[in-house]
C-alpha cells in the first residue's frame, strides 16, 4: 500500500513582523536626528550659525547691514572658487595652483591689454583662454602621467608663481600693472565683475549673486544630471568608472579647467575691483579654497561631498575673517581659527563616514 508524500514547498514566505516583533539592530532604522547629522552639509550649516551667532555676540559691529554686506561679499570671493575645487575634490583630485592661477588670470587681461593698446574685453578673453589653457594642461598631465594631483598642481602653482613676478616686472618694469581704469571697455566689464546695486540702502556686491548662482548650478549639476554621476564615480573608483563605461579622462580634465574658469572669474573680479593687480599675491589662498570644500563636506579621499556645504563653508571664513576685524582682534587669529575649523571639520568627515559605512 503506497503512501503519499507531500514536498514542503522550497520557499516560504516571512512571518508578517507584528506589533511584538523586536527588530534587528542592523535593520532598525536610524533616527531621523542621526540621519540629517550623517549629512556633512548640516554639520557645516550648524557650525556656521554658532560662528555667526558668536561674532553677533562678540563684536555688535557685525549686526549692522553694511557689515554683513561686507562678510558676504568676502565670502563669496572665496566661495567662488571653493566650489569647483569642491567638485574636483569630489572627483578625487586637488589642484593647489588655484590661488596663484587667479593673479595670473588678471594679470594676463590686464598686460594683454594694455600693453597693447587694446579694449579690455580682448584682454578679457584672451586671459579666459590662458584660465581654461592651465587648466586643461594640469588635467592632461595628471591622467597621463599617473602622478599625484598634489605633485602636478605644485609644480604648476611654483611655475606660475614664478611667471607671475618675472613677467610683470619685465614688461612693466614693476611688481603691479598698469592702471587700466580709462581704457576703452572698462566701464562695461567693471559693470560685469565688479559691480554693487543697492539693497535697502546697503550697497551689496554683485559677486555675491554669482556665488549663490553658481552654487545653484553646481548642486543642480552634482544631483540632477549624468556629468554630477561620472563626478562621483571618478572619485569614488576610477578603475570601476571606467569599467562600466564612465569616461573618466574627459571628466577628470573638464574638472581641472572647471577651476581655471573659477580662476578667471575671481581675477577679473580683482583687476576691475582694483584697476591693478599686485603680481606676488595669491599664494596660499588655494589652502583657503580646499579649507571651505573639507569643511563644507568634501572627503579628502573624493567620491563624497556636495556644492551646498562649500557655501557655508567660504561663509564661516568670510565671517571669521570680517569678524575678527570688526571685533578689534589682532587679524593674526584668522590663522588660528583657519586651523581649529579645518580640523573639526575633518574629525566631523570622518565620523561622518563612520556613520555612512556602519551596518
Amino acid at each position: 500500500m503506497g503512501m503519499t508524500q507531500h514536498a514542503e514547498p522550497a520557499v516560504t514566505s516571512p512571518p508578517a513582523s507584528g506589533p511584538g516583533k523586536v527588530k534587528d539592530g542592523r535593520t532598525a532604522e536610524r533616527p531621523l536626528a542621526l540621519r540629517l547629522l550623517a549629512r556633512p552639509e548640516v554639520g557645516v550649516f550648524l557650525g556656521a550659525v554658532a560662528v555667526w551667532v558668536f561674532f553677533l555676540i562678540a563684536a555688535p559691529p557685525v549686526r549692522d547691514g553694511s557689515s554683513m554686506a561686507n562678510i558676504l561679499y568676502q565670502s563669496s570671493t572665496i566661495g567662488i572658487m571653493a566650489l569647483p575645487v569642491a567638485l574636483l575634490m569630489i572627483g578625487g583630485e586637488f589642484d593647489l595652483s588655484a590661488g596663484v592661477a587667479v593673479i595670473t588670470s588678471a594679470l594676463t587681461a590686464s598686460m594683454f591689454a594694455f600693453q597693447l593698446t587694446l579694449n579690455v574685453w580682448a584682454g578679457v578673453v584672451v586671459a579666459l583662454l590662458v584660465s581654461l589653457a592651465i587648466g586643461f594642461l594640469n588635467g592632461w598631465l595628471v591622467v597621463r602621467t599617473g602622478l599625484p594631483s598634489f605633485l602636478i598642481t605644485l609644480g604648476t602653482f611654483l611655475i606660475l608663481q614664478g611667471v607671475n613676478l618675472a613677467v610683470t616686472k619685465l614688461v612693466t618694469g614693476n611688481v603691479a600693472t598698469d592702471d587700466i581704469s580709462t581704457m576703452d571697455g572698462f566701464d562695461q566689464a567693471k559693470k560685469v565683475f565688479a559691480s554693487s546695486f543697492d539693497v535697502g540702502g546697503v550697497q551689496v556686491k554683485i559677486t555675491i549673486v554669482y556665488w549663490l548662482v553658481f552654487a545653484a548650478i553646481a548642486t543642480w549639476v552634482l544631483l540632477r544630471t549624468r556629468y554630477g554621476n561620472w563626478v562621483f564615480a571618478v572619485g569614488g573608483n576610477k578603475d570601476s568608472a571606467r569599467a562600466v563605461g564612465v569616461p573618466v579622462t574627459f571628466t577628470k580634465i573638464s574638472l581641472f579647467m572647471l577651476v581655471g574658469f573659477g580662476a578667471w572669474f575671481v581675477g577679473m573680479h580683482n583687476l576691475f575691483s582694483f584697476n591693478t593687480v599686485q603680481s606676488g599675491e595669491g599664494v596660499g589662498q588655494e589652502l583657503i579654497y580646499i579649507s571651505a570644500a573639507v569643511i563644507g563636506g568634501c572627503l579628502l579621499t573624493g567620491g563624497a561631498g556636495s556644492a551646498i556645504g562649500p557655501v557655508f563653508g567660504a561663509f564661516m571664513f568670510g565671517m571669521v575673517q570680517q569678524g575678527i576685524v570688526y571685533a578689534g582682534w589682532n587679524p593674526d587669529w584668522f590663522k588660528a581659527f583657519l586651523g581649529v575649523m579645518l580640523l573639526g571639520a575633518v574629525m566631523i568627515n570622518l565620523w561622518v563616514s563612520r556613520t555612512a559605512t556602519r551596518r
